[in-house]
């Protein structure tokens, strides 16, 4: 048995950053991590001699982002690449319509406008909107006033949903009607030439991490914890629980005594989303060069409809589409050959012969993982945005929740991970900590070590 001022469970994003802040304040910490890496759904797959990102890929929104300047800091290198939350417009997206044919520019304009004008009546709708009303009702509410023909009105219907499911890992009729109020994002969003797990790592780096280590068991009382991992247990004043809300959710932790309404009520009310990443890399580029997006609307893009040229990373031609929410949860326990060859039928009916073989390819299943059951939050119907931040506890004094699923303002990205990180800190330090001399702490560690 092991005893220590704090007890991090889990090693992504969050739990380092807890961890480490702790650590520099001179706390006794141990992080006790059921994988075999740090990072836990940032995960940076380096097998092929560059890096593919099978968890989390972007910052999504650099202005104002604490995240982006402790990246700027540690200069971490990063590509701009702008998506805009599934956008319409203002970049270039190569659009086919319904029947798989290329649209041209006065059919895009049109549908831009489309969009844009529905955008507009469903903000009403969500304003206007009951506390039982799902993202579907207040869609298809706002589509019945838009006086669109019924062939227009089916191609936006498809694009809210998979919206939904490229933000929020949902389907459309299982989020609540204010599931996308934090979806706003300020300025570019940026990606990681060298893979975005660098980020979690250099803060993890000379921490006393416990690999392969999965809790079980955590008994608290007002004096202390006692965290069980399989046949040991570890002691501590205080422990932070990292892992994901799917593994909450599961039950795979058994809190003794059990959790009070207090968390366990946005626990359960909160919805813990599918979102798996489908890469596919070829010889040969058959989309126009300057393209971001190429996306398939109405009954083509039905299924696959997305997919985003990710070919700066390794120099290769490589398109990166999801498969998300109930069709994420059907693709998923599928071989990953399959799952490629339908996205490669997808492609050939809108480019024909000129899509190839793919050369490789990558396919990620985070609703089978067992150390995250999903691949991030979202506000399901009946939750509100405060659930997220109640889900941060504390109870009894001595037991923290952190992650992206504790932190509301903007929930299932890695900013919020870190920023659940740094709460949960500062409530065990009972004292603020200046971010900006957190990084500087990071760099003078590695010049140190580099000595």
């Amino acid at each position: 048995m092991g005893s220590f001022d704090t007890i991090v469970i889990g090693a992504g994003m969050s739990g380092v950053t807890a961890a480490r802040m702790l650590a520099d304040a001179g706390h006794q910490v141990v992080v006790l991590e059921g994988r075999d890496r740090v990072g836990g759904r940032m995960h940076t797959d380096r097998e092929a001699g560059f890096p593919v990102d099978r968890g989390a890929s972007w910052i999504h929104g650099i202005d104002g982002s604490p995240l982006w300047d402790l990246v700027q800091v540690l200069r971490i290198p990063t590509i701009e690449y702008t998506v805009g939350s599934f956008q319409v417009g203002g970049r270039a997206i190569e659009n086919f319509d319904g029947e798989g044919r290329a649209m041209g520019a006065d059919a895009t304009a049109q549908w831009i406008d489309d969009v844009d004008a529905v955008d507009r009546l469903l903000l009403d709708e969500i304003d206007s909107s009951s506390p039982d009303d799902t993202y579907r009702d207040v869609t298809e509410r706002a589509l019945d006033r838009s006086g669109l023909s019924p062939e227009r009105i089916d191609d936006i219907r498809e694009f809210f949903r998979h919206r939904v499911e490229e933000q929020c890992g949902a389907w459309i009729g299982d989020l609540d009607a204010h599931g996308l109020d934090e979806d706003a994002i300020d300025g570019d969003e940026v990606i990681f030439p060298r893979g975005y797990d660098e980020v979690p790592r250099r803060i993890g780096a000379g921490l006393d991490i416990r690999f392969e280590t999965t809790v079980t068991k955590i008994i608290r009382s007002t004096g202390g914890v006692i965290v069980h991992a399989g046949d040991t247990a570890f002691t501590a004043d205080q422990v932070v629980v990292t892992v994901p809300l799917g593994v909450l959710k599961a039950g795979s932790i058994e809190f003794e005594p059990a959790l009070p309404d207090a968390v366990a009520g946005p626990l359960s009310r909160l919805g813990m989303g599918i979102f798996n990443k489908v890469f596919i890399q070829f010889d040969q580029r058959f989309w126009d060069e300057d393209s971001y997006v190429l996306r398939a609307l109405g009954e083509a893009g039905e299924h696959w409809h997305s997919w985003y040229d990710v070919s700066a990373v390794s120099g290769l031609p490589t398109l990166l589409t999801f498969a998300a929410g109930p069709f994420g949860r059907r693709m998923q326990e599928l071989p990953d050959e399959e799952v490629v060859a339908d996205v490669v039928r997808a492609l050939r009916a809108l480019y024909g012969d000129a899509v190839g073989e793919p050369r490789a390819h990558w396919v990620t299943h985070w609703g089978d993982d067992e150390f995250s059951n999903g691949s991030y939050s979202y506000l399901a119907q009946g939750s509100t945005h405060h659930d997220h931040d109640d889900l941060a506890g504390p109870v009894d004094g001595v037991l923290h929740f952190a992650g992206e699923a504790t932190w509301g303002d903007e929930p299932a990205t890695v900013g919020a991970a870190y920023y659940s990180g740094q709460r949960a800190a500062e409530r065990i330090l009972g004292r603020a900590i200046d971010l900006g001399d957190f990084a500087a702490g990071i760099i003078e560690r590695e010049q140190k070590e580099a000595r």
